[in-house]
């Protein structure tokens, strides 16, 4: 790793935990934490600098301090605090083109590591069952967060271009869960009742923020002998989950919804402000979306702590018990499947 880190987006807790973690590589000599607003959590021993990425400061920021590792994590879905969907995108995007011209005149830079997601990969009825790192998505998306990381990738690869000499590290995350996550599932997850959509039943992949910390380590790292540090690399825990089963392992019912309706739904909730329930989400929860992640533990030599089912299993124990019990939504779940089988029957119910 490099003997000065720079590290955007440290107000929030995962940018914070960063922070904290990579100030005990003894390869690091100093931390510089970047974000518009004042971290409420600490920072240990970095230095924290209010800037906001969007304006041509980041380049002076960059410049006195002589950082030559970057580590972008101010790429995100949701606000913070008082913040606007209009904040985010700008901060998305315009604040990482911001960031990369400061990269590109900075000679001291050796090193980027960008946080993106799974999502530039869109859900679709047309999806295959996996991405890999090089599949095309069959329908870019359209808006939102996704629409974002598309749009920060394709800055990054011009970045990549003009400046051959910096590796370049691409993580493009899974949905992210935990008990401290800040992210739009976790806040779908956490509603008393899950809105779905009817007559679906899709397929989910989750990584653990511990993971999340440790990978984004390997990857401002200088590589070890056998390794690459530097590419598009999908970042996902084994295994996936159905919607369904999320749902019988929180004790959560669900309420199935014609499409139109839960957009409309969608929308209502959107404005009421109870969570970001945005189209981009409802395709994933309509299509969902697994990818291969055969790149991250062959050539970046990531090995994940927490599978999908562990990871969600961590989630669901910081959220507390449901509406209904786990077992009592699993029992009911499996008594109708029984039922559809021809020939099958009830077990017979004891005396107790």
């Amino acid at each position: 790793m490099g003997n000065v880190v720079l590290v955007t987006g440290v107000a929030r807790q995962l940018g914070g935990r960063f922070v904290r973690r990579i100030q005990r590589d003894p390869r690091v000599e100093r931390v510089v934490a970047v974000d518009a607003l004042p971290p409420e959590h600490p920072l240990g021993d970095a230095d924290f600098v209010q800037a906001d990425i969007r304006q041509p400061t980041i380049a002076r920021v960059l410049a006195e301090t002589g950082a030559d590792t970057v580590v972008h994590l101010d790429v995100t879905g949701t606000a913070l605090g008082s913040g606007s969907r209009s904040t985010v995108k700008e901060t998305n995007v315009i604040g990482t083109m911001q960031l990369l011209g400061a990269c590109q005149k900075s000679p001291a830079v050796k090193r980027l590591v960008i946080k993106s997601s799974t999502n530039v990969y869109g859900s679709a009825s047309r999806d295959p069952a996996v991405f890999t790192e090089t599949t095309p998505a069959k329908s870019l998306p359209s808006g939102g967060f996704a629409k974002d990381a598309v749009e920060v990738e394709g800055y990054v690869r011009g970045f990549a271009r003009r400046r051959p000499d910096v590796a370049v590290c691409v993580l493009r995350f899974a949905n992210i869960l935990g008990p401290a996550a800040e992210t739009p599932l976790a806040a779908y997850f956490s509603l008393p009742v899950l809105p779905t959509v009817l007559g679906y039943d899709p397929r989910l992949q989750f990584v653990h923020e511990d993971d999340v910390i440790e990978v984004l380590r390997i990857a401002a790292n200088e590589p070890e002998r056998g390794t690459l540090n530097s590419g598009t690399f999908n970042i996902a825990g084994d295994g996936a989950l159905l919607l369904s089963q999320c749902a019988r392992r929180l004790g959560r019912p669900t309420v199935p919804m014609l499409l139109p309706a839960l957009t409309w739904a969608g929308s209502l909730v959107r404005m009421l402000g109870v969570t970001d329930f945005s189209p981009e989400q409802i395709r994933l929860l309509t299509h969902g979306r697994v990818v291969a992640t055969d790149q991250m533990r062959e050539t970046l030599g990531f090995r994940p702590g927490f599978t999908t089912a562990e990871t969600f299993a961590d989630f669901a124990r910081s959220r507390g018990p449901g509406l209904l019990p786990p077992e009592a939504v699993a029992g009911a779940v499996d008594r109708l499947a029984a039922l559809s089988v021809p020939g099958s029957a009830l077990p017979a119910q004891s005396a107790d």
